[in-house]
């Protein structure tokens, strides 16, 4: 069975944004040597990234600007599945979007034998999923920066959600990265 994956930077204080659309400056206080090579890891261990409709439009506006390099052809290439109820078609490369129950969807291609699916981002769409009990893991960076403002990785939830952590690395830069699985 493939496991769903979310995949995020985040500030200290909780931001995976600023105010601004798209505003991420505080990834460049993380990123290094260890995020390219997890990045690189987690782009072969995947069958899909799943966006949501603003997160796929922003990566798609990006990595079709910027295709270079082992992670810019991976993420031009690899089946990306989007999340919507306002498009009505995507065109970036190997891109499908999800007809009907987002959840459902994700349900049956978990049951599946295969690669596992990855959120990046689209935390509209991580909040839906949380709800419905589909998340197996959390990998969060979180970057050393209080931004004060700006959008939440994680929104407000009607229960409380118990985790096991499975792995905590201090980056060199600073960052920390952690590894949590449901409880």
């Amino acid at each position: 069975m493939r496991k769903l994956i979310a995949w995020n930077v985040a500030t200290l204080d909780g931001y995976f944004e600023g105010t601004e659309p798209w505003e991420l400056d505080f990834h460049e206080t993380v990123w290094g040597p260890e995020l390219e090579k997890l990045s690189t890891d987690q782009l072969a261990d995947l069958a899909y990234i799943l966006f949501g409709r603003k997160t796929y439009e922003g990566m798609a506006a990006h990595w079709t600007e910027n295709s270079e390099g082992e992670i810019g052809t991976a993420m031009n290439t690899v089946p990306k599945l989007v999340a919507s109820h306002t498009l009505k078609s995507v065109d970036w490369n190997n891109s499908t979007l999800i007809d009907g129950d987002v959840g459902d969807a994700i349900r049956r291609l978990k049951a599946e034998d295969g690669r596992n699916i990855y959120v990046f981002g689209s935390a509209d769409l991580l909040t839906t999923l949380i709800a419905e009990g589909l998340v197996d893991e959390y990998r969060i960076c979180i970057a050393p920066v209080l931004r004060g403002a700006g959008t939440p990785l994680f929104k407000p939830a009607d229960k409380k959600t118990s985790l096991k952590l499975l792995e905590a690395k201090a980056l060199q830069n600073g960052g920390v990265l952690m590894r949590y699985a449901m409880a």
